[in-house]
């Protein structure tokens, strides 16, 4: 069966919000004040945890890598008690899952955020159903860029990896989709979204609307 496998944050919702909050509130534990603004520093909140906590205390002295390890399990703990206050699905993005379903597409999600939480996400924004499959950052013991996370979206969806695409907002992504051997398409209304034409996917997507007549151009 064609699959189409989509990334998560920052491709079919903006957790950016949430993301940067649950760190936020993590430096407050620490006595810091709020090292990451929502809307500045949305992109690096799409590169996950570390990556905020790296950020945040690179902005203090006397904080370093042994602080990020430390800090991570209550960064995450912050953001499952809050995971969906300011997180919005993209515009079109549940219409168009629906639209690949009718033509007769499976569906799954590949995402570097760990599967819980992906899940929790999923059901809080009352829309997991709609997807045939969820692999996580620890569903195997590797993540996204190596491909085996893409491949097993696909198994667990029903799908062939010989006629899928990956749908994502990142280097990230990108690089997941060449090692698979399969096509992506990276959206442009993502936090980082004028950073992807440069990377030369098979297809920008401007608005979810376009997306069952790009994958449908693909030929899976």
């Amino acid at each position: 069966m064609r699959s189409v496998i989509f990334d998560l944050d920052g491709t079919l919702a903006d957790t950016s919000g949430d993301l940067v909050a649950a760190a936020n509130a993590t430096f407050a534990e620490l006595g810091l004040p709020p090292l990451l603004d929502p809307v500045g520093d949305a992109g690096t909140a799409m590169r996950g945890g570390r990556a905020m906590l790296g950020l945040g205390f690179g902005r203090v002295s006397g904080f370093g890598e042994g602080d990020i390890a430390r800090a991570y399990p209550r960064l995450l703990a912050h953001y499952s008690d809050a995971i969906d206050t300011h997180t919005v699905l993209y515009p079109g993005a549940m219409a168009a899952v629906a639209a690949l379903k009718s033509a007769g597409y499976a569906v799954g999600i590949c995402t570097n955020k760990p599967a819980g939480l992906a899940e929790r996400l999923m059901q809080r924004l009352g829309v997991r159903d709609a997807f045939d499959s969820l692999v996580g950052a620890d569903t195997l013991p590797v993540r996204k860029p190596d491909p085996a996370p893409l491949f097993e979206a696909v198994r667990r969806a029903g799908g062939d990896l010989a006629r899928t695409c990956l749908v994502g907002d990142s280097v990230t992504d990108r690089h997941t989709a060449a090692a698979a051997g399969c096509p992506s398409i990276l959206v442009t209304f993502g936090p980082e979204g004028a950073l992807m034409a440069a990377l030369a996917p098979e297809i920008l997507l401007a608005h979810f609307d376009d997306l069952p007549a790009a994958v449908a151009s693909l030929r899976l």
